[in-house]
C-alpha cells in the first residue's frame, strides 16, 4: 500500500479544506454532501453520538449556526492507498480560552468524490 500517494493526498488536502470552510460558514449543504450518504456513516461529537447519515443530517440542521469560527493546528492529513485518507486537526475557539477541540475523520473515495465515513470531535482542557 502507497502511504501519501501525491495526487491523492492533495485531493483529499482540498476536500478537507471544503469542508472546513462549509463548517465555518455553516453551509449545510456542502456538510451533508461531505459525508458519506450510507447508515454506517458515524459521527461522534461533544455530546452526541450519530450514526447514520439521517441523525447526522438532523443533527446539522438543528445546531446553532453562531460561534462557528475556529483555528486549526496540526493539521495532519495521511492517505491509505489511493481511496482512504484519515484527517486529524485541533482546533481552537476565541469563545473558549484555555481549551483545546481535537477532530478526526476518516475519508473514503466514492463515485462522487471524497466523503467523510466516520468522524470524532471532542473538547479537552489544552495540555499543559
Amino acid at each position: 500500500m502507497e502511504i501519501d500517494h501525491p495526487e491523492t493526498l492533495a485531493e483529499v488536502e482540498a476536500a478537507f479544506a471544503r469542508y472546513e470552510a462549509a463548517l465555518v460558514s455553516n453551509d449545510i449543504a456542502v456538510l451533508d454532501e461531505l459525508f458519506l450518504a450510507a447508515p454506517t456513516t458515524i459521527r461522534y461529537g461533544g455530546s452526541e453520538n450519530l450514526y447514520g447519515i439521517a441523525a447526522i443530517r438532523a443533527f446539522r440542521a438543528a445546531r446553532p449556526a453562531s460561534g462557528l469560527a475556529r483555528r486549526l493546528a496540526r493539521t495532519v492529513i495521511t492517505s491509505y492507498g489511493r481511496d482512504a485518507a484519515v484527517a486529524a486537526t485541533l482546533f481552537y475557539r476565541d469563545g473558549a480560552p484555555g481549551r483545546v477541540g481535537r477532530q478526526m475523520q476518516t475519508w473514503v473515495r466514492t463515485p462522487g468524490g471524497w466523503r467523510v465515513a466516520a468522524a470524532h470531535v471532542s473538547i479537552i482542557d489544552e495540555p499543559a
